[in-house]
């Protein structure tokens, strides 16, 4: 429990600071537009192929718009060494790894859902048709990218060409992530029911979350002290 504490004051520190900069969030967000955009002057938004490749658009603009994020989760704390004074506090590093994974999730679940609703806009999509369902899949789908984000994002951060190296390293790894989200999103956008297909990319989704969280917290010491 105190762990967990600590993490969330981690995030909460995060996002105050993000609510008061709003750098992330502005860049992502300016992102994930301009692409959403400029895709629907690409081809016939309304198109029934416009709407067989939703899924794929939706989660590839959150992956792209996410690395954003992340190349600033632990890049914000290298001024006056921040990140060197918060490891030599007593905050443990699994809780300072934890702390920046649910800054991250909770920015990117703010990006997705402004991004929903300009896609809706642009595409006209009903992408409320399943709540509980696309709320569900996002949670898991999101803390998978940001869990890995939060990772990859310290072990980059004292690299020279962070911003570049960061996209390179993550995006193979989330490929089954991204699939299993596609492939239940493309189900809930054309308002199919849940079969055992959707419910085994699910599956996949909560393994990978599992297994990269479990890592996460395993490794952290490693990652952030003997870099």
């Amino acid at each position: 429990m105190k762990s967990l504490r600590q993490a969330l004051s981690v995030a909460r520190k995060d996002l105050a600071i993000e609510l008061r900069t709003k750098e992330s969030l502005n860049a992502a967000g300016a992102f994930a537009i301009a692409i959403l955009l400029l895709f629907s002057f690409a081809f016939d938004p309304f198109a029934e192929a416009a709407r067989e490749m939703a899924g794929g658009l939706l989660w590839l603009v959150f992956a792209f718009a996410g690395a954003l994020i992340f190349n600033r989760g632990f890049a914000r704390e290298l001024p006056n060494e921040c990140l060197e004074t918060l490891l030599a506090s007593p905050l443990s590093t699994s809780s300072l790894l934890l702390g920046k994974a649910f800054g991250n999730f909770v920015m990117l679940l703010a990006l997705e859902l402004i991004s929903l609703f300009v896609f809706g806009i642009f595409y006209d999509v009903r992408w409320w048709l399943h709540p509980l369902e696309l709320a569900a899949l996002c949670a898991l789908a999101t803390w998978g990218i940001s869990i890995v984000g939060a990772i990859f994002g310290a072990l980059t951060v004292n690299l020279r060409l962070r911003e570049l190296m960061l996209p390179v390293i993550i995006y193979p790894l989330l490929i089954p992530l991204l699939i299993a989200a596609i492939e239940i999103t493309d189900t809930l956008l054309a308002n199919r029911p849940i079969t055992a297909y959707e419910l085994l990319w699910g599956r996949v989704l909560v393994v990978f979350d599992i297994v990269f969280t479990a890592l996460a917290l395993a490794l952290a010491e490693t990652i952030l002290v003997n870099q």
